[in-house]
């Protein structure tokens, strides 16, 4: 004989609230003081063209204070109902496979930022709450500074909380090429003995 306990509606209402408070409503977002991308297409296409997110994609991105990008990674969301704290779990271990933590330091220097491609609008939804909290969680716990929170559909993609989008790329398009879809290195300067010196060394 098997015995058990079937949970209460009072436990499951519990249970509910507290997802329903594990998420981020957009004037909270917009008061975190989450710092701007200095230039969030490139971020975009950037993680597009290595990740390929299709929809319920999810890609955390690590920036360092030039907001060039050290270290990202990609999952899909198990289907679930939207939990902040959930996400948090989810992003904090891709953050502790990807890259060290900070925590050592006394002010983050490093920079998280989470694309989620979906399905519907660039509009705001509770699942984007719930990423957003869990995002902002997970820095705290890693040592870095909470970022941009960006979603991408098939409108294309939009900065939560600062109006900033565009229509490429989206949740259709085809990545760019990889080359197009991140900043040239800088060329090596030229001139110079040590420069006579090498170019004598190669026609050698």
């Amino acid at each position: 004989m098997t015995f058990g306990f079937a949970p209460s509606s009072a436990a499951s209402l519990s249970t509910s609230a507290a997802s329903a408070t594990r998420l981020l409503e957009p004037a909270e977002w917009a008061a975190a003081g989450i710092p701007l991308l200095r230039n969030p297409r490139e971020v975009v296409s950037g993680l597009h063209a290595r990740h390929h997110p299709g929809p319920a994609t999810a890609v955390v991105a690590v920036l360092d204070p030039d907001d060039r990008l050290r270290a990202s990674a990609s999952f899909v969301r198990r289907p679930a109902p939207a939990d902040g704290w959930m996400f948090r779990n989810a992003l904090l271990a891709q953050l502790r496979r990807v890259i060290p933590h900070d925590l050592r330091r006394r002010t983050p220097v490093r920079t998280a930022v989470l694309l989620y491609c979906r399905e519907g609008d660039g509009r705001w939804t509770e699942e984007d709450g719930a990423w957003m909290w869990g995002l902002r969680d997970a820095c705290t716990l890693h040592g870095l500074r909470c970022g941009a929170y960006i979603t991408l559909t098939r409108d294309g993609w939009q900065v939560l909380g600062e109006g900033r989008g565009g229509r490429r790329p989206n949740a259709d398009s085809p990545p760019e090429p990889f080359a197009t879809a991140v900043a040239p290195p800088p060329q090596p300067r030229t001139g110079g003995v040590a420069s006579e010196v090498l170019r004598r060394a190669a026609a050698r």
